[in-house]
């Protein structure tokens, strides 16, 4: 494989450039999709939360809405 010009180690040289580049891209992608994963937020406990505030005496009272 010679090229006009470049030698083989020119040549190996770019190659290795090319998918150093390439191999950069990629990590540095998939480290954004990391960290774009690790952002969403954590869903709550409807259940448990309205559990532990009907036990706490968060409740609105009937017959106090009806007057």
């Amino acid at each position: 494989m010679i090229i006009r010009g470049h030698s083989g180690q020119d040549i190996r040289r770019m190659i290795w450039r090319r998918k150093f580049k390439l191999l950069t891209v990629a990590v540095l992608i998939f480290i954004a999709v990391t960290l774009m994963g690790c952002t969403k937020p954590k869903p709550t406990l409807n259940a448990l939360d309205k559990f532990w505030d009907t036990l706490g005496g968060k409740t609105t009272d009937l017959v106090e809405e009806t007057k």
